[in-house]
């Protein structure tokens, strides 16, 4: 991802990776992997 969407230029971004306590699908009510 990272490769494909560098430029060189200021307002490249940033891309953050953090775990996740819990997922819930709100429509569904699924939780965890099921969610995803």
């Amino acid at each position: 991802m990272v490769a494909a969407a560098r430029t060189g230029q200021v307002g490249d971004g940033r891309v953050m990776i953090t775990k996740l306590a819990e997922v819930v699908r709100v429509r569904t009510g699924e939780t965890g992997d099921d969610a995803i």
